[in-house]
Formats: C-alpha cells, sequence, structure tokens
C-alpha cells in the first residue's frame, strides 16, 4: 500500500497549491491513502469546517491536527463529528474536542491514524507522549498503524521513532515546516521522517510573510501573522507498506514546486 503524508498546509494559498498538485501526484505514484497535517488550512491558523471540506475535495483522505487545532471554536463541533480528523491524543480526554485515533476502514483494509504532540517547547500539561501511544496502539484496529507526532524537537521525534520502530507502520513528524532529510526504515521495519516540511509559500518564514517574523524577533512585540505571497512547495514523505505484515518497505521524501 502506498502513503503519501503531506507536511503541514498553510493557510488559502497552501491548499490551492495542493489542490493544483495533489491529484496528478497521486495518480502518477499509484498513491492508494493521502494524509495531510491540516492545523493551519484556515487563514490566520487553526482549522474550519470550510477548509477541511476543501482539503478533503482535493484528494485527502484523513487530516491530523496540532497545537493550533482548537484556535477556531466554530469547528469544535466538525472535530468531534468528523471519522477523517485526528486531533493530539494527549490532550484531556472528555473535555476536548475531537478524538486521538481514528481508525479508517478503505473497503480492503482498516488503517488506524494516530496524532500525539510532543511533550517539549509546545503546548504545557500534556499527558506524556509516550505513554499515551501505547495507549493509542490498543485502540488500533488495523494492521497498518501510522503516527503524527506534532513535536518541535528532533531529539524527541527520533526517541519517538525508534520506541514505537516494529510496533507501528510509519512514524512522520510534523510542526517546524522544514523538511529533514532523514526518510529512512528503522531496524524493526517502521517507516520514518524527522519532519515532512510544509504546504505553502516557499520564500516565507513558516508561511508567514519575512518581514513580520524578522520584526517580531527585533522588537519582542505581537504582530498580526499573514500569509506570504509567491511561489508555492508541497512537502511530503511517500511510505510503501507491506498490506499482509504492516511492515514499511520503503520510504521517500517528496517537494513538488
Amino acid at each position: 500500500m502506498t502513503i503519501l503524508c503531506v507536511g503541514d498546509v498553510v493557510g488559502s494559498i497552501g491548499c490551492r497549491f495542493l489542490r493544483e498538485r495533489l491529484p496528478a501526484f497521486k495518480r502518477l505514484k499509484g498513491v492508494d491513502l493521502t494524509i495531510c497535517n491540516g492545523e493551519n488550512s484556515a487563514d490566520g491558523n487553526g482549522i474550519t469546517a470550510a477548509s477541511a471540506k476543501y482539503l478533503f475535495d482535493s484528494g485527502v483522505d484523513a487530516i491530523t491536527l496540532g497545537n493550533h487545532a482548537f484556535r477556531r471554536r466554530e469547528a469544535y463541533e466538525y472535530l468531534d463529528t468528523s471519522p477523517f480528523i485526528a486531533r493530539p491524543a494527549n490532550f484531556p480526554e472528555g473535555t476536548t474536542p475531537g478524538r486521538g485515533i481514528i481508525n479508517l476502514d478503505t473497503g480492503r483494509r482498516i488503517i488506524s491514524i494516530i496524532n500525539l504532540m510532543g511533550n517539549i517547547n509546545v503546548e504545557d500539561g500534556l499527558s506524556c507522549a509516550f505513554e499515551t501511544a501505547d495507549k493509542m496502539i490498543k485502540q488500533a484496529e488495523g494492521r497498518i498503524i501510522l503516527v503524527d507526532f506534532h513535536a518541535e524537537t528532533t531529539s524527541e521525534k527520533r526517541a519517538m521513532g525508534y520506541y514505537l520502530d516494529g510496533r507501528v507502520s510509519a512514524v512522520f513528524g510534523t510542526h517546524t515546516h522544514v523538511q529533514t532529510s532523514d526518510a529512512q526504515v528503522l531496524p524493526n521495519g517502521t517507516g520514518y521522517i524527522t519532519d515532512l516540511g510544509m504546504t505553502g509559500t516557499i520564500h516565507s518564514v513558516l508561511g508567514v510573510k519575512t518581514d513580520i517574523i524578522i520584526s517580531r524577533f527585533k522588537t519582542k512585540l505581537p504582530e498580526r501573522f499573514d500569509l506570504a505571497d509567491g511561489d508555492c512547495k508541497l512537502e511530503a514523505a511517500l511510505f510503501d507498506i507491506d498490506d499482509a505484515t504492516g511492515k514499511c518497505k520503503s520510504a521517500e521524501s517528496i517537494r513538488l514546486e
């Protein structure tokens, strides 16, 4: 099974570029399932029902989220009802909209998708990501299990990859918006990449106009994050998963411009 995992889609400009490039790429590579991180898909960050629908209509099968998942209160009901969106599982149970794992029935097989948040420099007060991973794996209904680890540090992401090696099909990092060069299959058969990258404007700081971010660093004052314009990129990873074993056979980083 060929699974495409797309890095954080940033705003309407990133959504439009994904729609332009994704369908042809899926046909070219014979992609069976597409997952993307959509926590920044709405302009100004966060996700809305409208931005999620745009991604689904563009050929995305499932959406994962991160620390901006709950910026838009108007999306809470949608997160509760959509069976195709996973939010970080280590937020408090019972009070957090949405679910931390989704089990997608594709007709031929069930694919389990887990979303986790890192504990270092992202969000205070979350449950341990490693303990939550153990809990979520027990709820997985499919042989193929995919994990989006939305985390800040490369060390925490690498550690999670090896912690889950042989227990899940693939672990892919999101959040930093900068694609890493370490797409690989770990020793026990788990596909891995530290960060998928982003889908949005190339000449930007994480999708935002460069002068805004530079000003914020220099003045330490808050700024409105306006999206940058210009040429775009779509960054992702492609995992080839063995249907029978759930093991990853190959992992490849992707960049479309």
